[in-house]
């Protein structure tokens, strides 16, 4: 189990935008990820070091985004007017998980703009959508990782987070520590300094030319 990307919401009208704006402000470029057609979405990514990537998401006028987990949480953030939606961990076997939360992982899929099949499978997001402190999990199928799409020259060392660690924990089924690695600094904040919500409140990611902090 390892930290493997974060996920930024926005409009599919101010798409364009927000990749150009984090893209200038990291001093990277985002790659074009294409739709996910079981989940009414869109994204470009971003390689990060460490094998991380940071992810920019749309919903997109398609039913699957009402329909679909997934679709739901990055609709009803857009709605609120964008932001971060949550963070990801990757596992080799998502089958655990699924007994443990008793419930199956559902298939993700993918075409990149360069014709790259990327494929996988994902579970939590109901949780993510109820509490977004709360993680979902990715096994990748076919790992053509985005974090390996172009030059990574930014990399997370800080995600503050509002919320509580114990509960955290308690999803993960093991200790944080081991869900992010030790290079990356996560720091507990009160939910009242985050508008009473719980989920990522900022991300800082060391540059080139010093630490930017997204909220």
């Amino acid at each position: 189990m390892r930290l493997d990307h974060v996920s930024y919401v926005t409009s599919h009208d101010q798409l364009a935008d927000t990749v150009q704006r984090l893209g200038s402000r990291l001093g990277s470029t985002f790659v074009d990820g294409g739709i996910h057609p079981r989940f009414g979405t869109r994204n470009f990514t971003l390689p990060l070091q460490d094998g991380h990537y940071l992810e920019v998401v749309c919903p997109l006028d398609h039913p699957a985004s009402d329909s679909s987990a997934f679709g739901k949480a990055v609709s009803l953030r857009a709605a609120e007017g964008g932001g971060w939606l949550t963070w990801v961990v990757s596992v080799d076997d998502v089958a655990p998980i699924e007994a443990r939360l008793g419930r199956s992982a559902v298939d993700g899929h993918r075409v990149k703009p360069d014709g790259t099949d990327l494929s996988w499978k994902q579970i939590g997001v109901l949780g993510t959508l109820e509490d977004r402190q709360l993680p979902f999990f990715i096994q990748w199928i076919a790992n053509h990782h985005p974090s390996t799409d172009g030059k990574a020259i930014a990399k997370i060392v800080k995600v503050e987070i509002a919320g509580d660690e114990t509960t955290i924990a308690t999803w993960l089924g093991s200790d944080l520590s081991s869900a992010v690695g030790n290079d990356v600094v996560i720091e507990w904040v009160s939910p009242t300094t985050n508008d009473g919500e719980n989920g990522i409140v900022a991300v800082h990611l060391q540059t080139p030319t010093g630490v930017v902090r997204v909220d």
